[in-house]
């Protein structure tokens, strides 16, 4: 679910038909029966997405840290 699923998402057949939509008819957005609905997509979807980027941002900071243990560094016992 992306973040702005709640507007509208013209193409360019759909900016052609605007043309000749004289009373503003064509415009479809997406609808929820009450706005206590709305607003529990748009934070689910707010959410879901904060989370999304956080899982990511981890993933690469796992693979930051497994690549930055190279051949240089000596392990602590390594006289041993």
């Amino acid at each position: 679910m992306r973040s702005d699923f709640l507007f509208a998402q013209p193409g360019f057949i759909c900016g052609i038909g605007r043309l000749v939509d004289l009373f503003g008819l064509f415009d479809s957005y997406n609808q929820s029966p009450t706005t206590e609905e709305a607003d529990a997509k748009g934070l689910y979807s707010d959410w879901r997405i904060t989370g999304e980027d956080l899982l990511d941002a981890s993933l690469i900071l796992e693979a930051e840290a497994k690549a930055a243990k190279s051949e240089f560094q000596i392990p602590l016992f390594a006289n041993q």
